[in-house]
């Protein structure tokens, strides 16, 4: 199979950020990335256009990292609470997720991607406990999250 090489114009997952050149196969170029505007055929005169483009790339990336320190700053100040009902026992009914996380950072004014939320499982506790959001692979911030178990042991 042939391959060849073209220059990204914008980040695509699994293959590369804007400004990379990269080995794909010629059908996926020539039927995809050019076509669609995601991709530059790697010839000479567009690869004296590399530096450009990684100069541009390098300015946005820069811009990003700053909107996600502040979003980090943001985050780090809320301390969000879940109540989760009981029953006998004490045992909680139900969990936070991190689609309940993200759902309360959204009504708190925060958008971000809910995959950022790195949860391993949902929490089941009631107490504090403190979640990772990566926004960036350089910028991860720590959320604190405090979770009540409701009374309904005590009402029965």
């Amino acid at each position: 199979m042939a391959n060849t090489q073209v220059i990204l114009k914008e980040k695509i997952a699994g293959l590369g950020a804007e400004a990379d050149v990269v080995k794909v196969r010629a059908g996926y170029a020539r039927n995809y990335l050019v076509p669609q505007g995601k991709a530059y055929e790697a010839n000479r005169s567009n690869l004296r256009h590399v530096e450009a483009l990684k100069a541009g790339r390098a300015r946005r990336e820069a811009e990003e990292i700053l909107m996600f320190q502040e979003i980090a700053t943001k985050i780090a100040k809320l301390q969000p609470k879940f109540t989760l009902s009981t029953g006998q026992g004490g045992k909680a009914f139900g969990s936070v997720t991190s689609m309940d996380i993200h759902k309360q950072l959204e009504a708190d004014g925060i958008v971000i991607d809910r995959h950022a939320i790195e949860l391993e499982k949902p929490v089941k506790k009631s107490g504090k406990t403190e979640i990772t959001v990566r926004l960036h692979p350089q910028v991860i911030a720590t959320l604190t999250i405090s979770v009540d178990a409701g009374d309904a042991e005590k009402a029965g």
